[in-house]
């Protein structure tokens, strides 16, 4: 009987997902398959709005269900708690993926106003607002421009639009998992951290240590160890890894844009699989150096540059579009000097000093967590240089990227 009931949990959360999200992909893919042999079939589909976070709160759910089953935790009786668990406003629409055995038992507890946990909230949210306002709705004033209008652009300025999607979809997702932290701080939750400067990665297994971690181990957990994980011999370890990324990639849309953008980083981290590679997740700046090692540079240039080529699949419309997209790079135009606005130069140096903050974090120099160290005259300085650089340098309004999923 429990296996039943949970098989039932599990079959009703993610038949709500596939009618609401997947089912006008495959009837439309299984229309277009017949097509190709000669039948003609017209599908009736589903003419409906997609709800708010549907990804984010099915997989909520299916968390709490999974570690019931396992005997992790034990079943919540009081139904506004598991509400509150499933819902919290933060996380809702955009994540990140919390588990029951971390969120449930905050709720249940008897909080507290703390001054200090507040004021280490507003500055989260202050930086997630900085990302998101300056950095990524910037950045995709230039890459929706190169992105919908591919044609005629020299390859040179194609790699620009893929560079500022890639800081694009950075700011923006990284900033609202800032802003719910924050958010969830006022209210004394502790909501898990997405990110950990996922740019400065050394190869691609350690980009998905610090990029929408609670995906990333939400998988790992519920489905790639499940399937065997890495105690498993090789080839079950490659088919493992397959599954978790494509499924990765299906769960963002149902597109095969994204099936190709999981696949393809599954492919980038088969030598971490093959040869049995592992990178740690420790500061590359050692005993305080500010400087990498030059092999710890070219890596993570490689590894940037082949995630911001994976990120054109993602931010394609169709797989034709991307395809086009990548013949336009590739081409004799690349090695045309780009006509680079004024503006897209302001924007360039914004990111470049962004991400020389976000390099002084990660070798733990400088953080949110130990700014209140830093002189008062010092750090109101850097508040309000935030505030202003949000005034003066809004671009134009953009939905978050994740409210789509």
């Amino acid at each position: 009987m429990k296996k039943f009931w949970f098989w039932l949990s599990v079959l009703i959360n993610l038949g709500f997902l596939g009618i609401f999200k997947y089912y006008n992909f495959f009837a439309s893919s299984f229309a277009e398959a017949l097509g190709n042999l000669g039948l003609q079939v017209n599908p009736s589909t589903l003419n409906v709005i997609l709800p708010v976070g549907i990804s984010f709160y099915t997989f909520h759910g299916l968390s709490y269900v999974i570690d019931i089953y396992k005997g992790k935790i034990q079943a919540e009786r009081n139904f506004i708690d598991y509400a509150v668990f499933v819902s919290f406003f933060p996380l809702l629409v955009a994540g990140p993926i919390e588990r029951a055995t971390h969120l449930l038992p905050q709720i249940q507890r008897k909080r507290q106003f703390n001054y200090t946990n507040a004021v280490d909230g507003l500055r989260q949210i202050l930086w997630g607002l900085f990302k998101k306002i300056v950095i990524a709705d910037n950045c995709a004033d230039i890459a929706n421009t190169i992105f919908d209008h591919p044609g005629g652009q020299p390859g040179s300025m194609l790699v620009l639009g893929a560079v500022f999607f890639a800081f694009q979809i950075y700011g923006d997702f990284s900033g609202y998992s800032d802003i719910a932290l924050g958010t969830a701080r006022l209210f004394g939750i502790s909501l898990l951290k997405n990110f950990s400067f996922p740019y400065f990665s050394r190869d691609i297994a350690e980009f998905w240590r610090r990029w929408h971690i609670s995906l990333s181990t939400w998988f790992r957990d519920y489905l790639y160890i499940p399937l065997g994980g890495s105690k498993a011999g090789l080839w079950k370890k490659v088919r493992n890894t397959f599954i978790i990324f494509i499924v990765s990639g299906f769960w963002h849309g149902a597109n095969w844009t994204f099936i190709i953008w999981g696949a393809l980083n599954a492919l980038y981290i088969m030598p971490s699989i093959l040869f049995n590679t592992h990178r740690d997740n420790l500061n590359i700046v050692a005993e305080g150096k500010y400087l990498p090692s030059l092999r710890d540079f070219l890596n993570i240039v490689l590894t940037f540059s082949l995630t911001v080529f994976a990120w054109i699949f993602f931010r394609a419309k169709s797989l034709s579009d991307a395809i086009e997209y990548i013949k336009g790079i590739f081409s004799p135009s690349l090695f045309v000097t780009p006509d680079i606005s004024e503006s897209t130069l302001v924007i360039s140096l914004l990111v470049s000093g962004f991400l020389l903050v976000e390099w002084i974090g990660r070798a733990g120099h400088f953080s949110l967590s130990n700014i209140a160290k830093v002189p008062v005259a010092l750090r109101w300085s850097f508040y309000f240089s935030l505030i202003l650089l949000m005034f003066i340098y809004q671009g134009e309004a953009q939905t978050f990227i994740y409210f789509q999923f």
